[in-house]
């Protein structure tokens, strides 16, 4: 989750519920002042959408015309609670329409209709129409944390029924009935995604603890 490579534009995420979202506005201003051809792709769950920075900045955006996409992965719960408990809407797409930002639902487990989804969005960034809010309808296959190892909040059922939708797996059979790929390319690429996961849970785990003299530093500049 709190990961970052300047190096491909992933500013990361911020410890704040929402914090994200205020951070995305600020590099999407920076882009349309410098003139680049970027676009900001501003994630956040569905419980971040009830944090009042993404009303305040939706505002900015679309006054300013800024190059963003506002991503909500509606992944079910918000922690321990269902997104529908403790949300007044109906849905998440529909909060940018008083800004006049187009919304748009889909299947966050149909990796197509994303794509899709987001190459509309990006063109209407780039031709300087603003914002644009996509709900992606997903869900949360593990807990919210390590601990939370049987959540008490929904049942195995449910969990099942969503893990029929498994986005990667879907896929895989999509490009297999397609043409476009054969079970050994998967299976391949498969195994080399697992190896490079133990790799660097290999390398995490043989790295030594930083020196308590490093705690200061890229603190401040």
């Amino acid at each position: 989750m709190h990961i970052a490579d300047f190096n491909v534009g992933m500013l990361g995420a911020s410890g704040i519920v929402g914090g994200m979202i205020g951070i995305a506005a600020g590099a999407a201003l920076s882009i349309s002042l410098q003139g680049r051809d970027q676009v900001v792709a501003c994630f956040f769950g569905d419980g971040a959408s009830n944090q009042g920075v993404l009303y305040e900045v939706m505002n900015m955006s679309a006054l300013w015309r800024l190059p963003i996409i506002y991503v909500c992965e509606n992944n079910q719960f918000a922690e321990y609670s269902r997104w529908r408990d403790q949300s007044a809407s109906e849905g998440i797409a529909s909060r940018g329409q008083c800004f006049g930002i187009p919304g748009e639902v889909i299947d966050g487990m149909d990796v197509v209709a994303v794509y899709e989804s987001a190459t509309r969005a990006v063109e209407r960034a780039r031709k300087g129409d603003g914002p644009s809010l996509l709900e992606a309808v997903t869900y949360r296959f593990e807990g919210h944390h390590v601990g939370d190892v049987k959540p008490s909040y929904r049942t195995q059922e449910e969990v099942d029924l969503w893990k029929k939708k498994d986005p990667i797996k879907c896929l895989g059979a999509r490009l297999l009935n397609d043409g476009f790929a054969s079970e050994a390319a998967l299976a391949e690429i498969e195994r080399l995604a697992q190896g490079v996961v133990v790799e660097a849970v290999q390398f995490g785990m043989k790295s030594p603890f930083p020196e308590v003299e490093e705690v200061g530093d890229h603190v401040y500049s």
